[in-house]
């Protein structure tokens, strides 16, 4: 049975001839923060282009239809979003004319399985750390300093947004300034940070229970993206009511307002350069499009390998620049579809990750080394019929669910050259074998699912390539380890007269990091214009 492609389609599919130019700017991908820059700028009355090569705009916030299901490929629940007052609800609000709406989750939003131990991860600092004290007696005091430390983390967070948006003459005195002030633990691994608050390995387990958020285990991550994830779901989890798809949908039309418009099926080639300058695009069709701006959202592997040319200035200080940063991990999700509704099922507004104990690293490294003979060392399964209050009218009688556990590259790479949905039996009985070790760990944590399951398929990191252009299937990115928040080239305004860079690579992964890049790359493009928005959104 050969795979059709969703039918879900947001976005203008490109031809040349639809191009109505000339253009303020060209954006290359439209994942949340290249149409957050988009549509920033399309408010300050610019008229913006963007190109992305998929069927569908929003990179990972895109959702996808096959055999009358519907699932979000990489929006599993947003936090910060309950109250008006906070920098992502205002930007969502702003980039969509505040048209896209808010469900919450449960307020136990995560639950985490760690070896025999269940521990709730409630909404509200008071009712977390609440929870957690009650399931670590004693160890009241880490926990207060912990809640603490994720605090002073969002506080020196503005100082190291400020630092990649000043001109280069003045960002290097402030960044040292900064590093003065900020905490030092900052600059510290996760497992290094929370190690100097408590020796219960098992709390450092259920502190970092949603390491799988920014992929990386507590003993190579950042503090900072840590404490940024941690303190990002404090309040509980939202998620779009409407799914995914309702982000570009409602972003595309303000992009509109001032004449720009989203392409699909736009695949940008190359960038042109021009005397040392960033000037254009040259797409898939030969067509050669120009601009004063021209803003990657491709990530930085992209952007300074194939669509930058040779002959570009600073391409060899970039590509060096490289070697100093990793890709982020690959995983594979699997998408069930059940013919009976989320309420009949008993489904949970709550994500459940599962571990085989609190040693995640050890986990991790073993699976790795020996997949076949180690437990999978994290499983991530959401339920998103459930969490989403429309989901029931717009698919009667249907429920889905998704589970989400690591899956190199490296597993799937004999397959890479093959077309996507005819890569052989080979390759799909791989993806069977794991899919059907995947569904255990469901029918572990909900026996009365067994035999109910009508429809299943996984996607592997060769999927994330396809769509997402992530050519080793990294869904996060680059790495956060603590050097990454060191790489002082990684912000919007590249050496490159005209070239601007967006998206998770210059802040942080997910879709609040990519959203908060693309803010920060409009105002690093506009000036003293810029920093009106700067203030609107940052301060209120």
């Amino acid at each position: 049975m050969s795979t059709q492609p969703s039918t879900l389609r947001i976005g203008r599919r490109y031809r040349a001839n639809r191009l109505n130019g000339p253009y303020d700017a060209i954006v290359i991908g439209s994942g949340i923060g290249g149409l957050t820059t988009a549509a920033c700028l399309s408010k300050m009355g610019k008229k913006v282009a963007v190109f992305e090569q998929h069927y569908t705009a929003g990179g990972f916030t895109h959702s996808y239809d096959r055999n009358g299901y519907e699932w979000d490929v990489g929006v599993h629940y947003i936090g910060d979003v309950g109250a008006n007052h906070t920098l992502s609800k205002r930007l969502f609000d702003y980039i969509t004319d505040g048209k896209l709406k808010w469900a919450p989750l449960a307020d136990n939003y995560d639950r985490l399985f760690i070896g025999d131990r269940q521990i709730n991860l409630m909404a509200g600092p008071k009712a977390f750390s609440d929870e957690l004290k009650r399931n670590f007696p004693g160890e009241e005091q880490a926990i207060d300093t912990y809640l603490d430390y994720l605090a002073q983390v969002a506080k020196a967070m503005p100082g190291i947004t400020i630092g990649k948006i000043l001109p280069e003459f003045i960002a290097g005195t402030f960044n040292r300034w900064q590093n003065k002030k900020a905490p030092s633990f900052v600059r510290k691994t996760t497992q290094e940070v929370l190690e100097t608050l408590t020796k219960n390995q098992e709390l450092i387990a259920a502190l970092t229970g949603q390491w799988g958020d920014n992929g990386l285990p507590p003993n190579e991550s950042s503090f900072i993206i840590h404490a940024l994830i941690a303190r990002h779901y404090l309040y509980g989890g939202y998620y779009p009511i409407g799914g995914a798809s309702e982000m570009a949908k409602n972003i595309i039309p303000v992009i509109q307002q001032s004449g720009g418009d989203v392409f699909t099926y736009a695949d940008v080639k190359q960038i042109i350069i021009k005397n040392g300058a960033a000037v254009g695009v040259k797409m898939a069709d030969g067509e050669h499009i120009f601009a004063p701006a021209i803003i990657s959202n491709a990530g930085v592997y992209n952007t300074f390998g194939p669509l930058l040319p040779d002959n570009a200035p600073s391409k060899d200080y970039y590509q060096e620049k490289l070697t100093h940063v990793r890709r982020s991990m690959a995983s594979v999700c699997l998408y069930i579809g059940i013919k009976d509704t989320a309420e009949n099922l008993q489904l949970p507004k709550t994500n459940l990750w599962i571990y085989p104990g609190a040693d995640y690293a050890k986990h991790v490294s073993e699976f790795l080394a020996s997949p076949d003979d180690h437990d999978v060392p994290l499983v991530y399964i959401s339920f998103p019929s459930a969490k989403d209050p429309s989901f029931a009218s717009r698919y009667p009688g249907r429920a889905t669910i998704e589970i989400v556990a690591p899956g190199p590259f490296e597993w799937y790479s004999e397959w890479k050259d093959k077309p996507w949905g005819k890569r052989g039996d080979d390759y799909e009985a791989k993806k069977e074998a794991y899919s059907l070790r995947l569904l255990e760990k469901l029918y572990e944590k909900l026996p009365h699912l067994r035999g109910k399951i009508d429809y299943y398929e996984l996607s592997t990191p060769l999927s994330t390539d396809y769509f997402c252009r992530y050519s080793e299937g990294e869904i996060y990115g680059l790495d956060h380890t603590p050097s990454r928040f060191e790489q002082d080239w990684l912000k919007p305004k590249t050496q490159i007269p005209g070239l601007y860079l967006t998206g998770q690579d210059i802040m942080t992964c997910g879709v609040a990091g990519a959203m908060i890049g693309g803010l920060i790359t409009t105002v690093s493009l506009s000036g003293w214009k810029g920093l009106g928005l700067a203030k609107k959104m940052f301060v209120g």
